[in-house]
């Protein structure tokens, strides 16, 4: 059943026009901050590939991707889920070298998604991705470049209030960074996203490590695939949201997997058919470059720096019937 939280006496701080204007703003705007703090470089990027290629991100693993024939091609293709393995092959293939990366626009559908305040059928992010070496495969570095993501998300609400001043959004940019285990053990009886609205409401910049892999109670805090992060060097990066008072996932990251965890992870996922895909043949003979990379929600960092109570507001997508009826009364303009 989808859910809808309408926040009390809530009525947004822009009108249609000016929330446009300020989503374009935006956008344009954590680019400039983002891509000059990784070092990255635009690229274009695919709105499907071929189903045979093993490039599409399974996600959770029963996500249904959307597929369709292309009779010219003879060949199945699938709209992306996200493009965790194209960015890396496509790093390769464009010759980028140690200390450079690439970002791009990432659209996608997710017709198996439940709807909230938060998620949506349409999904569109920042896919990025960066070459490192081998020394930089440590929670270090990870934490060294959400640090660079939390500062260029910052500095993008600080240039987009002083062009709004009657945005009032507050975030800190100091992070508090918290394994999976660690947040187990400090809530044992709460569930996965319980654990992470409440450590988010008491550290309003969190980022929480190392997820997929199995718990001490028997299972992971959150699904991961196991063929692109490395389980104990990813994180999903949260800001607490003061409209719809909980935990806003903002950014999903972590250090690729290399041979050794690609070979471990997908026998413990039970994926080991997918060694014969010709992306995971060239990662386990070494044929790819270590990387870091992530995606950055545009619709979800939108709404954080607008105090945004739905996704809606900020993009335009399709929802049920309660949905619609709920924002309608409590004046929500869904685009």
């Amino acid at each position: 059943m989808n859910k809808i939280y309408i926040p009390a006496g809530y009525k947004p701080t822009l009108d249609a026009y000016d929330t446009q204007r300020a989503i374009a703003y935006i956008k344009s705007a954590f680019q400039e901050e983002f891509s000059e703090a990784l070092n990255l470089k635009r690229v274009s990027a695919p709105l499907f590939v071929t189903e045979d290629s093993g490039l599409n991100d399974n996600l959770n693993g029963y996500e249904r991707p959307v597929s369709f024939d292309v009779p010219a091609v003879g060949k199945d293709a699938q709209v992306v889920h996200s493009l965790a393995k194209w960015k890396r092959l496509a790093l390769k293939r464009y010759h980028f070298v140690v200390g450079n990366g690439l970002y791009t626009d990432m659209n996608a559908i997710r017709r198996d998604e439940e709807l909230d305040n938060i998620h949506s059928i349409y999904v569109d992010q920042w896919d990025w991705e960066k070459i490192i070496t081998r020394e930089n495969r440590n929670l270090d570095y990870l934490k060294l470049i959400v640090r660079a993501i939390v500062k260029a998300i910052c500095a993008t609400n600080d240039r987009l209030q002083v062009r709004y001043p009657q945005l009032r959004v507050q975030l800190s940019p100091d992070v508090s960074f918290i394994t999976s285990q660690a947040l187990e053990d400090q809530y044992p009886a709460l569930t996965p996203e319980e654990r992470e609205n409440a450590y988010v409401q008491a550290h309003p910049t969190a980022c929480i490590m190392q997820i997929g892999g199995a718990l001490k109670s028997g299972s992971p805090h959150g699904g991961r695939a196991p063929d692109y992060d490395d389980w104990n060097l990813n994180c999903d990066l949260f800001f607490w949201d003061e409209v719809l008072n909980r935990a806003l996932e903002v950014s999903s990251m972590g250090i690729r997997v290399d041979a050794e965890s690609l070979d471990r992870q997908l026998t413990i996922a039970g994926c080991d058919d997918r060694r014969q895909l010709p992306f995971h043949r060239m990662l386990l003979n070494d044929e790819l470059p270590l990387t870091i990379g992530g995606g950055i929600g545009q619709s979800r960092l939108s709404m954080l720096l607008l105090g945004s109570a739905h996704i809606g507001e900020v993009q335009s997508s399709i929802w049920d019937r309660e949905t619609t009826d709920a924002c309608e009364k409590a004046g929500i303009p869904l685009l």
